[in-house]
């Protein structure tokens, strides 16, 4: 099954199973945000909504994005703020669904989905001002080394959801080509073990 058909089946327990890597990058999101004011929020890949409540509190409006239908339905069945918009959108096609201003864009666990990061961050660049910020958070890419990938149960067996490798270069350098630099760069580890593998990468540009 494609990238949209497993969040579509997926969404049906997303919300209720065990799922470290969710739970750690909201975590994460809020850590790396809290310090930056941002009056506009793209929000790529919402998901059931796990980020969003925490989004538009601090923005003016959200425009929360994802591929999936199934999982749009979930979050827009927990959100109901007028400073939120909700859209599916197939962000590997040209970004035609806005022609606005953001001076934040988040990422949460969707560019692994990804194949071309260059796309991504060339359709980023249109929509972000300078001194906007975008971030990402993932699964690190050295869990993803280690074979991890999005997964989950079914009646059926284990559904893998399709997912490309990227390193850390990969972003850093995808983002600096199109005039995003540097601003903060963590990894965060279960329970705090920084003797084991690294389960979230995050990463924070500024546009310049």
């Amino acid at each position: 099954m494609n990238t949209e058909q497993a969040y579509n089946e997926w969404s049906k327990q997303y919300d209720t199973n065990e799922n470290k890597t969710r739970d750690l990058e909201a975590i994460v999101l809020r850590n790396t945000l809290s310090q930056i004011s941002f009056i506009n929020c793209l929000e790529v890949g919402c998901g059931t909504g796990k980020n969003t409540a925490w989004l538009m509190e601090k923005a003016q409006t959200v425009l929360a994005i994802d591929l999936s239908e199934a999982m749009l339905a979930k979050a827009k069945e927990k959100i109901t703020a007028n400073n939120v918009t909700f859209l599916q959108v197939d962000i590997n096609k040209p970004w035609n669904f806005t022609d606005q201003q953001y001076d934040l864009v988040s990422f949460s666990l969707v560019l692994e989905h990804i194949e071309n990061l260059d796309f991504i961050f060339s359709e980023v660049a249109k929509v972000v001002p300078t001194s906007g910020h975008v971030f990402v958070g993932e699964l690190h890419p050295f869990k993803q080394y280690n074979g991890s990938k999005a997964r989950f149960e079914t009646e059926e067996g284990v559904q893998v959801v399709p997912c490309f490798n990227h390193h850390v270069s990969d972003f850093v350098q995808a983002a600096r080509k199109h005039s995003f630099q540097l601003a903060d760069l963590n990894e965060y580890f279960d329970k705090d073990d920084r003797t084991s593998l690294p389960r979230i990468l995050a990463i924070l540009f500024r546009k310049v």
